[in-house]
């Protein structure tokens, strides 16, 4: 039992997915700070004070603080905003340059019948020997 717990415990996806998770809270911290300490005071500088903690009102004496969901609400447009343009984009840049295909050899096509590349102008296939059509 114990080592079928030690064999669950290496498995590489388990690992993979604490790696991310430690990962992703340490890029939590540093997205919050540039938030927090560059992002914000920016904003403050620009439009008045970045605080709407303090807004609120009362139904029936209970107090509704919609200023701090405004708060939560700029905190995540802006923290989606930074993983989006410092992350994302980035990535899937760079997954597409991975990505990219070297263009076809336009003296060379494939024969419908075996799919082996033959000449561009070739009416029989060499590999099969089954007429090929040319392409107009």
């Amino acid at each position: 039992m114990l080592s079928e717990f030690k064999q669950f415990l290496l498995r590489g996806n388990l690992v993979a997915l604490a790696v991310a998770v430690v990962i992703g809270v340490a890029f939590a911290a540093v997205v919050a700070s540039l938030v927090e300490n560059i992002i914000t005071p920016l904003i403050a500088a620009l439009g008045g004070e970045p605080d709407f903690s303090s807004l609120s009102f009362e139904i029936s004496g209970s107090s509704i603080n919609y200023g701090l969901f405004i708060n939560a609400l700029l905190s995540f447009v802006i923290v989606a905003a930074v993983v989006f343009f410092l992350v994302v984009r980035p990535v899937n840049k760079l997954v597409e340059r991975a990505n990219r295909s070297e263009p076809e050899d336009p003296t060379l096509k494939k024969c419908p019948r075996c799919r082996m590349e033959i000449p561009a102008d070739a009416t029989r296939c060499g590999f099969c020997t089954s007429e090929v059509p040319l392409e107009a």
